[in-house]
């Protein structure tokens, strides 16, 4: 009966080790801040924020905003056989680019984004 009991305290504080560290998962920055789709890359996380208007990409590390200060990017949009490209400029704390896009559900894209003084990072994303 001891046993039991002890067995019982041991999966009870395990459950709890497990929850609690769940809990904490996503706080770190890599969750999505603003609807899009998050790739990690060499210069921090890109946050691709594609819609049929716009393409936003927003640049962090660990949760914090990065200087875009010379940064550049270019995303190509991959629709079936549909190939469309979009060059993007620096829009306050974000780079951007405004036109008409196709995207949507099962689109996938490929974003080459540069930073002032580092090499081109590319990261691949699919829109859900």
């Amino acid at each position: 009966m001891n046993q039991i009991f002890n067995l019982r305290r041991a999966l009870l504080a395990l459950l709890m080790a497990v929850c609690s560290i769940s809990a904490h998962a996503g706080k770190d920055g890599h969750e999505p801040r603003f609807g899009g789709v998050v790739v990690g890359s060499k210069v921090g996380d890109l946050e691709i924020v594609a819609k049929p208007e716009s393409i936003h990409i927003y640049v962090s590390d660990h949760g914090k905003a990065v200087k875009l200060d010379g940064a550049k990017a270019k995303v190509t949009l991959l629709n079936g056989a549909e190939k469309s490209e979009a060059d993007l400029v620096l829009v306050g704390d974000k780079l951007e680019a405004k036109g008409a896009y196709k995207v949507g559900k099962g689109t996938k894209g490929i974003a080459i984004v540069t930073l002032a003084g580092k090499s081109p990072v590319t990261a691949r994303f699919s829109i859900k």
